[in-house]
């Protein structure tokens, strides 16, 4: 599995705990940065290989 994609995975997991537990709201900001970034990674990725 790409690392991109288990990033992505991994951030919305983290999203939706943040917002089902409104005390963890560090795990949401975690999980949309690692949404971002696995999303910019994929972007760059997708570059890459068409060049």
């Amino acid at each position: 599995m790409a690392l991109w994609l288990v990033l992505i995975i991994i951030g919305v997991i983290m999203i939706v705990l943040g917002v089902a537990v409104t005390a963890a709201k560090v795990l949401l900001w975690i999980g949309i940065a690692l949404l971002v970034i696995s999303l910019i990674g994929w972007i760059v990725g997708r570059g890459r290989s068409r060049a």
